[in-house]
């Protein structure tokens, strides 16, 4: 008991936005999971890259603050993880990432 009151009472505890703010950004990797099943086509470039360029900001900020705060990093993490693969999905999709024709004529 006296250690779930030390995790209340904390710096990084539910009674704190260090707490409450990972815990809501974790929509946005359960929202880019939900993406993975749909067409690249419906897929926002410059939404995602938005989205990647967020999540590296706001990993940098969860390692800079004090104290740190890792469920932060690790939300951000795992967001940045997901929008790369979704913007890897757009670009492949946009023929950002075909083979150039002459590569594909040599092999």
């Amino acid at each position: 008991m006296a250690s779930f009151r030390a995790f209340l009472n904390s710096p990084v505890g539910p009674k704190t936005t260090h707490f409450w703010g990972p815990v809501a950004n974790w929509g946005f990797v359960a929202a880019g999971l939900a993406d993975m099943n749909k067409p690249p086509e419906m897929i926002s470039g410059n939404m995602t890259a938005a989205m990647c360029v967020y999540s590296a900001l706001f990993m940098r900020f969860a390692w800079m603050v004090q104290p740190r705060n890792y469920l932060l990093l690790a939300c951000h993490v795992s967001n940045e993880t997901v929008q790369l693969y979704q913007l890897s999905r757009w670009a492949r999709g946009q023929g950002y990432l075909a083979p150039k024709k002459d590569e594909a004529a040599t092999e």
